[in-house]
């Protein structure tokens, strides 16, 4: 079986609104693609208990966990510190960390809130990126990122050699216009069952210039399963009086 993963979106500016998570696409797609698939997404918010409860949690129940948010230098930075009393370790300035930031900022310009991104669980990994000096961390199974955009996936792309990889996750795509969910609900359950160990969606499409539809994936990591089911929606999609057409609806 592929290793399996997790999310934990950290911050309350997430769950206030006032930014939009923009990680949550990014990681699903390359965890797929390296066969390590996103299984659940938390959102959560700046508390420490809660961050401690759900990390040591996820953690027992996936093979890797990923965080986002909440390693920078203010006071509500708080993740690496929770991180730490999940593994019952200290947090502590790790040196390698020091002497890399000391060099880029220089000694007089390290100042303690820049040094707050030098501490990291004791044991644990420096996930360095190319976008930002102050790194992230990997510990046991649970790998520690940025929240802003760019550089957390400058960060995945330097932790996913590390990660645990299995058969990449495919996909395939059909879509029909003036196809409603009704009218394809049990022969769509059929494929479903047919092929279990596929994972067979529905996705409504509502555009603003009127046209509507309905797209209809399949995904799995048996590449000869995953072409005998899309043919299968392909055939259902044109029994039901529609075009079926191969790909994702133009937006």
């Amino acid at each position: 079986m592929n290793p399996t993963s997790a999310l934990v979106v950290i911050g309350n500016e997430i769950l206030s609104g006032r930014t939009q998570d923009a990680n949550i696409r990014y990681l699903a797609v390359h965890l797929g693609r390296i066969g390590a698939p996103l299984r659940e997404v938390r959102v959560i918010p700046d508390i420490a208990e809660t961050i401690v409860t759900t990390v040591t949690e996820m953690k027992a129940r996936y093979d890797q966990v990923f965080t986002t948010g909440g390693i920078g230098p203010t006071h509500d930075d708080i993740t690496s510190a929770c991180i730490a009393e999940a593994f019952g370790v200290p947090l502590e300035l790790h040196a390698g960390t020091v002497a890399l930031m000391e060099a880029h900022y220089g000694k007089d310009e390290f100042s303690p809130a820049r040094q707050r991104m030098a501490m990291l669980p004791r044991g644990a990994t420096p996930i360095t990126n190319a976008k930002s000096v102050a790194p992230g961390f990997s510990i046991g199974n649970v790998h520690v990122m940025a929240g802003v955009p760019s550089i957390m996936q400058a960060m995945f792309e330097s932790v996913e050699p590390r990660l645990k990889h299995g058969e990449s996750v495919e996909s395939r795509t059909w879509y029909a216009l003036n196809l409603y969910e009704s009218v394809i609900a049990a022969p769509l359950e059929a494929v479903q069952k047919r092929w279990p160990d596929l994972d067979v969606g529905s996705y409504p499409f509502h555009r603003d210039d009127g046209r509507r539809g309905l797209a209809l994936v399949v995904k799995g990591t048996d590449h000869r399963e995953l072409a005998a089911a899309a043919r299968a929606v392909r055939d259902l999609i044109a029994a039901a009086g529609a075009e079926p057409v191969e790909g994702e609806p133009p937006v």
